[in-house]
């Protein structure tokens, strides 16, 4: 890991299981733990809830308000776990800093719709999950990133994200 207080971007569509498996790691780890969609801005939560997909300008306020978060545990030498869509190489580079490293949780698209047609409670409706896939773009080799399958299980899927970071757990 860097020599910075290293911070993970949990990535991906909705419907990965950032927000439960990044809440696990940080649990784990005792990091601090960031659900980006709190970050939203109203109006983009409005949007998404009324079936719109985001466009770059509505992102670009939000990409703001989680590169702030990152920027202040670094800032205080305290490492951090943060939700982030980050589905373009432009969003991800507005969060790039010594001691991120982006986590993408990925798999089978159907497994992903059918997570999100079992959620409830959350304002971004399954039928922008196509538009998520589309925009995605798997970070390059030169970006700090590492791949989780979603065919594990969310205890493995921390498993494999502390293994493939050698993270020390918390004792």
């Amino acid at each position: 890991m860097a020599s910075t207080a290293p911070v993970l971007v949990f990535m991906g569509p909705a419907g990965t299981g950032k927000s439960t498996v990044a809440a696990m790691l940080a649990g784990r780890l005792g990091w601090d733990f960031q659900e980006g969609d709190d970050l939203h801005p109203a109006a983009n939560v409005a949007k998404m809830a009324a079936g719109h997909a985001l466009t770059d300008d509505d992102r670009w306020p939000w990409l703001d308000r989680v590169a702030a978060w990152i920027d202040g545990q670094i800032a205080a030498g305290r490492p951090g776990v943060i939700t982030c869509s980050a589905l373009k190489r432009s969003y991800r580079d507005v969060l790039c800093r010594d001691g991120v490293t982006f986590v993408l949780l990925m798999g089978d698209p159907k497994l992903v719709l059918d997570r999100l047609l079992r959620r409830q409670g959350h304002f971004m409706p399954p039928a922008l999950l196509a538009s998520q896939f589309e925009t995605l773009e798997i970070p390059d080799a030169d970006e700090q990133a590492i791949h989780v399958d979603l065919d594990l299980t969310p205890q493995q899927q921390v498993d494999a994200v502390i293994a493939q970071l050698h993270l020390a757990p918390a004792t």
